[in-house]
């Protein structure tokens, strides 16, 4: 493939104790792209997410983002690379305290945003996923749809250079699955790198994409 790629695992192997996760794996992201990570439970998908997300170490191999070496890194250096990946996880990991506007300011406030600022992104992009009314509301009070856009929200709203998704349509129906999937599509246009680990064959024919597929651990297949 042309140019530089912006994501790179060179020969990642993961373990917990004495089971492998995931083994040998090397792949290439291009800036850009929007790519799926596919495969049965217990393949590795969650496993891969959480590395390029930072949340773990590989046991062996080198993950690189851009110029920076994810293996390298000290636990001081990683706000610097976690400031440009968005993360939404498979159980969105909302604040149950907080009202959806607050959820997804948290993510500026960490970083010392200045309130106007923090206002201002957190009302476009809730204006962009369709919660703007849902702004001063908990998280128990909203649909699984609304609680997932909430969850994205938090993730788009510092303007990630890369957003990792794992399973994000995984508890929806495939309408509501289509709406998330067609957002994530909507801000890759944009210019983000997207990755999504799913398991749903469907969803995965349903739009065009790169596929890096993964069965026991290992890559048994990839599309670009």
């Amino acid at each position: 493939m042309a140019g530089p790629a912006l994501i790179k695992m060179f020969h990642v192997h993961k373990s917990y104790g004495r089971t492998m996760a995931l083994w040998d794996i090397s792949c290439r992201i291009e800036p850009g792209a929007f790519v799926f990570v596919t495969g049965p439970s217990g393949a590795g998908k969650s496993t891969l997410i959480n590395l390029l997300a930072c949340v773990e170490r590989p046991s062996q191999g080198r993950i690189t983002i851009g110029s920076v070496d994810l293996t390298a890194l000290k636990p001081r250096q990683l706000p610097r690379i976690r400031r440009r990946v968005g993360v939404v996880f498979q159980d969105f990991k909302l604040l149950d305290s907080l009202t959806v506007f607050e959820n997804v300011a948290l993510a500026l406030e960490v970083w010392g945003q200045g309130r106007a600022r923090i206002k201002r992104r957190v009302e476009a992009v809730l204006g962009a996923l369709g919660l703007a009314g849902k702004a001063g509301q908990l998280p128990a009070s909203l649909s699984g749809g609304e609680q997932q856009r909430t969850a994205l929200a938090r993730a788009l709203v510092a303007e990630p250079m890369i957003l990792l998704a794992d399973e994000p349509t995984g508890n929806l129906d495939w309408d509501l699955s289509q709406e998330i999937i067609q957002i994530l599509k909507r801000f890759n246009e944009k210019g983000t790198t997207v990755v999504v680990a799913t398991h749903d064959r469907q969803l995965v024919r349903s739009v065009p994409a790169g596929q890096l597929a993964l069965s026991g651990g290992r890559v048994v297949g990839v599309e670009t």
